[in-house]
């Protein structure tokens, strides 16, 4: 019995390419809005938190960031 990834694989690749595209459209200081409830989402720096990544202030969009 053969499993297909297939599916699976596509969505990762376009759910990669969307946070890679939010994340360089925030790095270059464009706005973008969380979809769910419409803020800003905004850099959070290892300076200001634990947890460093883009996400919006509400909490409901966070993209976790390694900074070296």
């Amino acid at each position: 019995m053969k499993l297909d990834f297939s599916q699976l694989n596509k969505q990762t690749k376009q759910s990669f390419n969307d946070q890679h595209s939010v994340i360089k459209k925030v790095m270059q200081g464009k706005i973008v809005t969380c979809e769910q409830c419409h803020q800003s989402l905004v850099l959070i720096t290892p300076e200001q938190s634990e947890k460093p990544g883009i996400g919006c202030l509400k909490g409901c969009t966070f993209i976790s960031l390694e900074f070296a």
